[in-house]
């Protein structure tokens, strides 16, 4: 494991010199970071998902519609360019102590680092809940927040203990992506895998390609696999692309004949929650209380 000092640019030299420091995991290894710098821009939406939870405020955010529940985080907080592209002179004239990037935003760390200091905090879609609990730590390390990020792992465990309970013995799952009229499915490497993983839903369809964008499959190959549970994520919804919703999608004899369908055990999650935020803290305790109340609902 290699340990750096965090990239930055010239102007934030003094702030790192004059600052106590610690040290935490980043996408790209330990790194020597700033404790509770003051004015922290996130163009990660996961990374604002954790530091919600921890209870740290941010001073300004990418420009997207959010999740509902991180509207509250977004409301009346400045905005500085996309999730893809900063506008780097209003970051400039904000003069923030310290930026996190990850994700969509991974490529503009270097760039981001000539206005403050800049972490590269992605998670990787193949060990997401290790990734995501690892953040929680090193957010809490760096803002000083140790006893409730411990608390907040705690709860994690619990959460997904339950779950393994609940969703024991009940059947495989397949979790499926729209996007518009077509489909892809996710195994358990993949971005979504944790579902499989984590809450040991066994795979209906064990031989998926673990491929970032999912496997494209057909309504055939859905009925073919014949899953009792269906796992739904509508990339459309998510971003708020218009275009067909991912229940017409599925709406056909095809989908409607496996044993989910025949069930009633096709679950449509909250899209932007999981596509958007993946790997956020309240993200992953959202969509595991989502899977809880699905597997224990009444039989219609």
């Amino acid at each position: 494991m290699k340990t750096m000092i965090v990239a930055a640019g010239f102007a934030a030299m003094p702030v790192l010199a004059l600052a106590q420091t610690t040290e935490i995991e980043t996408a790209v290894g330990a790194v020597t970071v700033p404790v509770a710098p003051e004015t922290v821009v996130t163009f990660d939406l996961t990374a604002l998902d954790t530091l919600t939870a921890l209870s740290v405020d941010v001073a300004a955010v990418p420009v997207i519609a959010p999740p509902s529940y991180l509207a509250d985080a977004f409301d009346g907080t400045p905005t500085v360019g996309t999730l893809f592209e900063p506008d780097f002179e209003a970051l400039a004239v904000m003069a923030p102590d310290f930026i996190i990037a990850g994700g969509r935003s991974q490529s503009q760390v270097e760039p981001l680092s000539a206005i403050a200091p800049t972490i590269d905090m992605t998670i990787s879609g193949d060990n997401l809940l290790a990734d995501a609990q690892a953040r929680v730590t090193a957010y809490g390390t760096m803002f000083a927040q140790q006893d409730t990020a411990t608390a907040l792992l705690d709860d994690l465990d619990a959460a997904i203990e339950n779950a393994r309970n609940v969703t024991d013995g009940q059947g495989n799952a397949l979790i499926v992506l729209t996007n518009g009229g077509k489909v892809s499915a996710y195994g358990d490497d993949s971005r979504f895998g944790w579902l499989h993983t984590a809450l040991g839903l066994p795979e209906a369809f064990p031989e998926l390609n673990a491929e970032t964008h999912g496997e494209a499959i057909s309504f055939e190959f859905i009925a073919e696999v014949n899953p009792d549970w269906i796992f739904v994520v509508d990339r459309g919804a998510a971003i708020g692309q218009e275009g067909e919703a991912a229940a017409v999608t599925l709406d056909n004899p095809l989908v409607a004949g496996t044993t989910a369908g025949q069930n009633d055990q096709i679950v449509y999650l909250d899209s932007a929650r999981l596509y958007l935020v993946g790997g956020g803290y309240q993200s992953m305790t959202g969509t595991i209380d989502e899977v809880v109340a699905a597997f224990s609902a009444e039989p219609s």
